[in-house]
């Protein structure tokens, strides 16, 4: 009888959550595109564009992102009963931007989007920047008129998709796309075996061979002009698709783009998630914002680690727990405040992490001696720091370059992350 109560519980609660859905969305999306300028203290948002997409990648019944990860905050309110439908949380390149020396000097402007289910009335879309007390903030709203015929229905990149792996429906499953960068015409067919590599890398580690079942993957065959991509530093570039380069922030290893409007509109050719963008190049490096974009090189001796460490990022908001960094980054963690990422801490508000994790037989801190290598503890150095920053292991993937090496605080924010999209 109880079995049967729990059911009939479950079961109510879920078609009232897939009601919600189906009451204020469509099953499609909507894409913003907008533009974040600003200098280290400032910013402002402006829209750019609203592009109706013909797929909604996403959960349909966890509408309210219950981690709020990231720098910033995008919340969806029904216009008519200011009822919030819909909230999304990320971090975006241009957050790392204002970390750097440059942003002291100049001003710049980035390249965003948010992609929220197609709304069928009318709805204000605010969003919300984490000040620097760890809050967030509303910055800016504007109302959005789904009927309106100044929403562009267009895609100017319509390329053939293949799959990879299919588990099931989208709303039911973690959906990745792979995008190529840097490869030809005549490249495809390496960029399908790729595919299929980076795939089976995925599944070798601990917490997502168990959970394979829950993962959709695609291919976009989206050629580029010329092989490979852009190097500053070393006076090479290359006529790419989404304009990917070494040396961001000055710094060589760091691959990224900020021509997120081309790759967004390649991802749109199928349903996802998580967009991961494959480089055709065998030079080291790579990068990963969380609910941004991971990029991997395709040729590397450590692509596997490299790959495994950004998806990391960019899908469950890991946090680097190295701390002998070459990165551009200054005052990346304020240490008056506890990191949003999981599997860092400050100390400033512990009990929000691991620390129900910890035995009591485990000092804190704890020493970084390799006596405590198989515990979870709070060892002192991470996020590019050596002091004031901890993280939960003596080593993991997010620390050194170790393959299925997983601490078990950063798996169990994976578990959850992949419990969020797909129960």
């Amino acid at each position: 009888m109880r079995k049967f109560l729990t059911l009939f519980v479950l079961l109510f609660f879920t078609s009232k959550i897939f009601a919600a859905y189906n009451d204020f969305f469509l099953n499609k999306s909507l894409r913003i595109d907008y533009f974040h300028t600003g200098d280290w203290q400032s910013e402002i948002y402006s829209i750019d564009r609203l592009i109706e997409e013909p797929f909604w990648g996403g959960t349909k019944t966890n509408l309210i992102d219950p981690f709020d990860y990231g720098k910033y905050r995008c919340k969806v309110y029904d216009l008519k009963t200011n009822v919030l439908i819909f909230t999304y949380s990320y971090s975006t390149l241009f957050s790392e931007w204002q970390t750097t020396a440059e942003s002291k000097k100049i001003t710049s402007s980035f390249p965003e989007t948010v992609l929220i289910p197609y709304p069928k009335n009318k709805v204000r879309v605010e969003f919300n920047t984490r000040n620097n007390k760890g809050v967030f903030e509303k910055k800016y709203e504007f109302t959005v008129d789904p009927s309106s015929y100044f929403i562009q229905k267009e895609n100017k990149y319509p390329f053939p998709s293949f799959d990879i792996l299919i588990n099931g429906d989208p709303e039911k499953k973690v959906d990745i796309v792979f995008i190529p960068e840097g490869y030809t015409k005549d490249q495809m067919s390496k960029f399908r075996k790729d595919c299929q590599r980076f795939s089976d890398y995925l599944f070798k580690v601990t917490p997502y061979k168990q959970n394979k079942d829950k993962f959709n993957i695609r291919g976009i065959e989206a050629p580029s002009m010329e092989s490979g991509t852009d190097f500053p530093g070393l006076g090479i570039w290359k006529n790419t698709l989404i304009n990917t380069s070494f040396y961001t922030f000055d710094t060589e290893r760091y691959l990224m783009t900020k021509d997120n409007t081309t790759l967004r509109s390649v991802a749109s050719n199928v349903p996802y998630d998580q967009i991961v963008i494959i480089v055709n190049t065998d030079h080291y490096g790579g990068g990963a914002i969380y609910n941004h974009y991971a990029i991997c090189v395709s040729d590397n001796i450590s692509n596997e680690y490299v790959f495994t460490h950004e998806f990391g990022h960019s899908f469950a908001g890991l946090a680097d727990e190295y701390y002998d960094s070459e990165t551009s980054y200054t005052d990346f963690y304020p240490l008056s405040i506890e990191p949003w990422e999981p599997n860092l801490t400050t100390l400033v508000n512990f009990d929000i992490k691991w620390k129900s994790m910890l035995t009591n037989d485990v000092p804190v801190p704890t020493p970084n001696d390799p006596k405590y290598a198989n515990v979870i503890g709070v060892f002192e150095g991470g996020g590019y720091v050596n002091k004031g920053v901890y993280r939960p292991s003596y080593d993991c993937s997010m620390k050194s370059n170790s393959v299925d090496n997983f601490c078990p605080v950063c798996k169990n924010a994976i578990i959850k992350m992949i419990g969020y999209y797909t129960e």
